[in-house]
């Protein structure tokens, strides 16, 4: 085995697509600003005991350890940077107003989380804390599409869903509540089947509703429908008439319902949404308001946001990384340094030969050349 073999799932970033992942991350984070968010950047290991709090078990499962040579207690290597979000917003900054936060980092996964997933990414995203309405969930859909649409991407479409319907309906049948883990499994999968069993001994209404909830998918007008075919529960209506005022702003993005798509379930407990776009079967980016997670951190505290895998998304942008450069010979003869230096001070990109070798570039493309002329250097097409 060669000893250059890097670990399965994991791959080395290579000039070209290299670019275009920092180029889409600084746009995105430009954009960002523009909306007010500030950035942090929390470590890239924590002690599992804060690392961990109230994200569920999946994620632990994602998370590598390792025990601190230092402290000898177990830490834990981030498999998602959102929880350290909420652990600054209610541990450092403690804030009472309202708190736009955004972040870019690497994350790694103790398995790939698709066929064709890597097991080490970046994440980007963008967290409100402290304002429990509508208003900010639609902030941060908002400036998801903007993200989406600085990468080239059109023919988004946005699923939303709300975790306080599958709330309402287990939390009102206590033999329900007692199969929530494998009832959420068989929704997220829309294992129909293997629902008809798990709900075949719940009473006849929570037993049609759950069975419903896999069919309530489509436009928004699916809505209607669900309002029939669902219990006249508080709860429940209350989450229809947010996915209906959320779904009616939406003017220049196709939007659809899905009631049974409650990956992130056990995490968010409000709207929740999934993006998708051409090119990718999975979605490329997730979000919802999770409020739960501030009060794991000891402070109960509104929080809505989203992120996305950003090599992912790198991958299926229609952005150009390639950059136009200009040419400079090998040597130091009298005024090219200045001359070069002039033309990086402007922003152009000047490349400087070597003696005695050749260029051979990916990320840039020479299509200039600097030449003397008349005792000046002047740039001429190649």
């Amino acid at each position: 085995m060669s000893k250059w073999l890097l670990p399965e799932n994991i791959a080395d970033v290579l000039p070209l697509e290299a670019r275009k992942i920092e180029d889409l991350r600084r746009l995105m984070l430009d954009r960002f600003r523009t909306y007010g968010y500030e950035l942090v950047m929390p470590p890239l290991v924590e002690y599992v005991e804060s690392l961990l709090t109230g994200i569920g078990h999946d994620l632990d499962l994602q998370t590598f350890k390792l025990v601190d040579q230092l402290s000898g207690r177990t830490m834990g290597l981030r498999a998602d940077i959102t929880p350290q979000i909420a652990r600054i917003d209610a541990h450092l900054l403690d804030r009472k107003a309202v708190t736009r936060l955004c972040y870019a980092g690497s994350v790694l996964f103790t398995r790939p989380r698709n066929l064709l997933g890597a097991r080490e990414s970046i994440q980007i995203g963008a967290e409100i804390f402290g304002h429990g309405s509508l208003e900010a969930d639609l902030e941060i859909q908002e400036l998801l599409l903007h993200c989406l649409r600085l990468a080239g991407l059109d023919h988004i479409r946005i699923d939303l869903c709300h975790a306080g319907i599958l709330d309402a309906l287990l939390d009102s049948v206590p033999e329900a509540k007692a199969l929530e883990s494998m009832l959420f499994s068989a929704l997220a999968k829309k294992d129909v089947s293997e629902l008809r069993e798990l709900t075949a001994a719940l009473p006849p209404v929570t037993r049609e509703a759950l069975r419903a909830l896999p069919k309530l998918y489509g436009a928004p007008s699916i809505i209607d429908e669900a309002r029939h075919r669902l219990p006249d529960l508080l709860r429940v209506r209350e989450a229809l008439e947010d996915l209906a005022y959320l779904a009616a702003q939406s003017k220049e993005t196709v939007v659809t319902i899905d009631l049974a798509d409650l990956r992130g379930y056990k995490y968010h407990n409000g709207v929740m949404f999934s993006a998708y776009v051409d090119g990718i079967p999975n979605a490329i980016a997730r979000g919802g308001r999770y409020d739960r997670a501030g009060l794991s951190c000891g402070q109960e505290r509104p929080a809505t946001g989203f992120s996305l895998d950003l090599p992912e998304l790198a991958r299926i942008a229609r952005i150009e990384a390639r950059r136009q450069a200009i040419l400079a010979p090998a040597g130091d003869p009298p005024g090219l340094s200045v001359k070069v230096k002039m033309l990086r001070d402007m922003g152009e990109v000047v490349i400087c030969m070597m003696t005695g070798h050749h260029y051979d570039l990916e990320e840039f493309a020479c299509d200039r050349v600097l030449v003397e002329k008349n005792g000046e250097w002047v740039v001429v097409a190649r």
